[in-house]
């Protein structure tokens, strides 16, 4: 997922990967129960944040990552991963930018963002999406855009209500570091997926209305209570 908004442009519709059709779960009647399969936080990925510097240095292997969970064929392949590279530039170059990585003996999964102030082409978007004053309580500098996560597809379909959930680890730590207040991220209008995906990670809308009965716009404001 990710949530861009440059001046006079509408927000970059989030990257999230496609999900495949559910398949149908097995049934097992007797013996002992089966052990969940997934990441714990036993045997889960190392998050680590990564500087700017090294940020650069991985540029390559975080647009394969990317074009990996995004799936499609070759033609797709480049023109997503050339598209997230450039979205994931615009935001390293951002006061307080931070990016996170997952990782074994491969990288897993990232998650980025920035904080926010109170100003700016990107609060305009948010102001615009938000029909209540839940932001505007928020303390300069204490509201933080979470601004991509990039997870596979098993982690949006798999235990997506546990805390060692890959991309609620991501948000989750992302929060924590900065020690935010709030975190926040804008999603196309008509990007049900995104939404769907967040909200099984704990997300909320911003507004007092649920998120179906939202007024048509540009974009929606999802908000993150830290710890979720």
């Amino acid at each position: 997922m990710t949530a861009h908004l440059f001046p006079a442009t509408p927000p970059t519709p989030p990257t999230l990967p496609d999900l495949p059709a559910p398949s149908v779960p097995r049934t097992r009647t007797g013996g002992r129960p089966r052990r969940e399969r997934g990441s714990s936080p036993q045997e889960g990925e190392r998050l680590r944040p990564l500087s700017r510097g090294q940020v650069d240095d991985r540029l390559k292997e975080l647009g394969d990552l990317y074009a990996e969970v995004s799936g499609g064929g070759p033609w797709a392949w480049n023109e997503a991963r050339a598209a997230f590279l450039r979205r994931l530039a615009a935001d390293a170059r951002r006061p307080g930018f931070s990016l996170l990585i997952a990782e074994t003996t491969v990288l897993t999964g990232c998650a980025y963002g920035f904080p926010a102030g109170g100003a700016g082409p990107w609060w305009a978007a948010v102001e615009e999406g938000v029909r209540c004053g839940l932001l505007r309580r928020i303390a300069p500098g204490r509201l933080f855009v979470v601004s991509g996560i990039v997870v596979p597809s098993r982690v949006r379909r798999e235990h997506q209500d546990r805390a060692w959930n890959l991309a609620r680890r991501l948000q989750r730590r992302l929060l924590a570091d900065h020690g935010a207040a709030l975190g926040v991220t804008l999603v196309g209008s008509r990007d049900d997926g995104t939404v769907e995906a967040l909200r099984s990670w704990g997300w909320r809308s911003a507004g007092d209305a649920p998120l179906a009965a939202v007024p048509p716009g540009p974009c929606r404001v999802l908000v993150l209570a830290p710890g979720t």
